[in-house]
């Protein structure tokens, strides 16, 4: 026989169990899909270890240089200036050489080499679209604001996403 205290206790435990939630402090996953409208934080995954194999070309030995891969892993942004900086007072620009994985640089006859960045800031409607003429490529990506901007990347009929933090 079960007596109305441990019935109680028991009870409890169970409802206490179904009201809370825990919470992870862990950032997403490379492959974690996340939009504007996701209640998933805006965070950026910078890895300052050795570029992969088909990423380095150009660079010489044990390449160690600043870079965040896309959500698929298909294209990476080595970031010759980190932190990325709304404003630059040192003269110094945000250049970022964007390399894609030779298997994804085969374009499709109708689709543009263009490498078209659609950048939302993180928590609003702020919207920017900038551009790399030839696909991915150096180039310099200023953004009108400091925070945590979500990148739709697209170039040659492919598609790929990324966080990138600019310090005010």
């Amino acid at each position: 026989m079960v007596s109305w205290g441990r019935l109680m206790l028991a009870s409890s435990v169970v409802l206490l169990a179904g009201c809370t939630t825990t919470t992870s402090g862990a950032a997403p996953t490379a492959g974690a899909a996340t939009s504007a409208s996701t209640a998933t934080a805006c965070a950026t995954r910078v890895e300052t270890g050795s570029l992969p194999d088909w990423a380095d070309a150009g660079f010489s030995g044990d390449a160690r240089v600043p870079h965040v891969f896309g959500a698929k892993g298909d294209i990476v942004a080595v970031l010759f200036a980190h932190p990325l900086r709304q404003v630059r007072e040192d003269g110094s620009n945000n250049k970022i050489l964007w390399v894609a994985r030779a298997a994804t640089t085969s374009p499709e006859p109708s689709a543009p080499a263009t490498l078209v960045i659609t950048a939302r800031l993180d928590g609003t409607d702020t919207r920017v679209i900038r551009e790399v003429p030839g696909g991915p490529g150096p180039s310099i990506i200023d953004l009108p604001q400091a925070g945590c901007w979500r990148l739709d990347l697209r170039w040659s009929g492919h598609t790929d996403t990324m966080d990138l933090v600019y310090a005010p």
